[in-house]
């Protein structure tokens, strides 16, 4: 029998082997120690099944298969299947020393023989992966560490995580012994993991447990915050000042005003029932006890200002006069900002005769007019408070326009009536001279009866204005004449007479009508009414010729 096997593998090679190409794959096979391998070629079943199948590893047989008989290594009993219908080749348990080339060849019912080569890898698997570092507790920028990555297994690899990033190589990381340690040269807050090695062969991969270190630094960014945020304060005020600091571990506080070390400690400083001696510039600084180093935050400031109070504005005369100097000053206790003066509810506009001086608080007119009058408002205000104060502007002026009303023409015994007028604040007093001498009267009217043609002439009115001191004149010129003439025309007095005349030759009539029918009625008396009608002819007669 052996001899058939050994004819038939001669037979082969008379005959010429047939290149493997193909038979096995060109990749070579990795595999774990104890693991399973397939040796898996590319043929398919052929009709007829192979005339023979045999594996050898270097330059030892594995298995000879024919269609008599399988001849099997010692020392791979149990360990391999073969199946024949492919050639194909499972290798179990396997060991590191069964790494090497191994190959096939194949004698097929018909045609030329078949042969092939690849390579297997059998490798430890990587195990018991552990990370230690040289310090954990370490200080930013003066530190610097080593992490050593240890495991088991075979043709080992390495690569470092730091959270989820992969570390690489750069000035100040150092990747050692096949990068199974990593140094890391002043180190910085960013490096404190968690980090994880990564080890790996091709045929297994494990990351160890997250080692996280401990680094000290800050503090950075230091900062202070105002509650309430604004400008200004009233005194009286409740305000917390906050610091806050980038620092590992927590910074210490403490606190400054104007450069001045205050025996306030801690994150906050509270400012209570703020005073205006409180006002100035707040800093905070931050120090941490194991860098040892320090940071000072940006200044704050802290302006408290007073409630504006007790608004007045006073005037540098009792009694303003038209043409004088005059002064409004506005005042008021607190922290005065801003004065904003006002005339009769509208804002002041100044004018020729105005100025203000002296940041706002001085009203100055010069001269004062009488225009001026009215009502003055200073509005006292900071960003936190406001007060407001009046004052009523009495322009005194005058006497001015005096002028006199009344009769230029007057006859004796006629009452004269004239009438002085002025334009004065206050009112003016009046004094009336005649021909600017005599003094007749001290009242605006002037009445009197008029007795004799001398007294003609200028009849003065003297105004004054007593806080002014001022005084004006107006003069009207009186012409006293004897009688009225009348009224009445030429025409107007012969009708009057011959009205007269008229009315008279009436009664006359009628009277003597009336005595001549009584004396017919008695005969005595007819006589004697004839005598007296006679006597009355008579009398009319003379009368006429007056």
């Amino acid at each position: 029998m052996e001899t058939a096997v050994i004819y038939v593998v001669i037979l082969g090679v008379i005959s010429g082997l047939t290149s493997g190409a193909g038979v096995l794959p060109a990749d070579s096979l990795n595999a774990a120690v104890g693991g399973t391998v397939m040796f898996t070629t590319t043929l398919t079943p052929p009709e007829t099944q192979f005339v023979s199948v045999a594996w050898t590893f270097g330059v030892n047989d594995i298995i000879t298969s024919t269609t008599a008989s399988n001849t099997t290594g010692p020392e791979y009993e149990g360990r391999i299947t073969l199946f024949r219908s492919t050639g194909s080749l499972e290798f179990r348990n396997l060991a590191l020393s069964d790494s090497g080339e191994y190959r096939v060849s194949i004698i097929p019912a018909v045609g030329g023989s078949l042969s092939g080569h690849t390579r297997l890898d059998v490798y430890v698997p990587v195990s018991n992966v552990r990370v230690t570092a040289n310090s954990s507790d370490l200080i930013e920028f003066n530190s610097s560490v080593s992490l050593s990555c240890s495991s088991s297994g075979s043709s080992l690899s390495f690569l470092w995580l730091n959270s989820s990033s992969e570390v690489t190589a750069s000035d100040r990381v150092q990747l050692t012994d096949g990068g199974a340690i990593l140094t890391i040269i002043s180190v910085t807050r960013y490096d404190q993991g968690p980090f994880r090695c990564r080890v790996f062969n091709p045929v297994s991969d494990v990351t160890s447990e997250p080692v996280n270190l401990s680094i000290s630094f800050g503090p950075d960014n230091t900062n202070l915050k105002r509650s309430p945020s604004q400008q200004y304060y009233m005194e009286g005020s409740n305000i917390i000042l906050s610091c806050s600091a980038v620092s590992r571990p927590a910074a210490q506080f403490q606190w400054f005003l104007n450069g001045d070390l205050l025996t306030a400690r801690g994150p906050e400083l509270r400012l209570m029932n703020i005073q205006m001696s409180q006002s100035g510039n707040y800093s905070c600084q931050a120090f941490n006890n194991i860098t040892m180093r320090t940071q000072t935050s940006q200044t704050s400031v802290v302006s408290v200002l007073e409630r504006i109070s007790g608004a007045s504005v006073k005037s540098s005369t009792n009694q303003p006069v038209d043409g004088n100097s005059v002064n409004l000053t506005c005042e008021a206790a607190g922290s005065v900002f801003t004065r904003q003066w006002m005339k009769d509810g509208s804002d002041l506009i100044l004018t020729d005769n105005m100025m203000l001086y002296n940041e706002g608080r001085v009203l100055s007119f010069q001269p004062l007019k009488k225009k001026d009058s009215g009502e003055y408002s200073c509005k006292i205000s900071n960003p936190v408070s406001s007060d407001e104060a009046k004052y009523v502007m009495v322009v005194n002026y005058g006497p001015e326009n005096v002028k006199i009303t009344g009769e230029t023409v007057i006859y004796l015994q006629e009452t004269l009536k004239l009438t002085c007028s002025a334009e004065s604040t206050p009112s003016a007093s009046y004094t009336w001279m005649w021909n600017k001498t005599e003094i007749i009267s001290y009242s605006a009217e002037l009445t009197k009866v008029i007795t004799e043609l001398s007294e003609s002439g200028n009849y003065t009115c003297r105004a004054m204005n007593s806080i002014t001191s001022r005084t004006s004149s107006a003069v009207h010129e009186l012409t006293v004449k004897a009688e009225r003439p009348s009224s009445c025309s030429a025409g107007c007095i012969a009708g009057i007479v011959i009205a007269c005349l008229v009315v008279v030759g009436a009664v006359a009539g009628g009277v003597y009508y009336y005595n001549k029918k009584k004396v017919n009625k008695n005969p005595k008396l007819h006589k004697a009414r004839q005598d007296t009608t006679m006597q009355g002819s008579i009398s009319i007669q003379r009368s006429f010729s007056l």
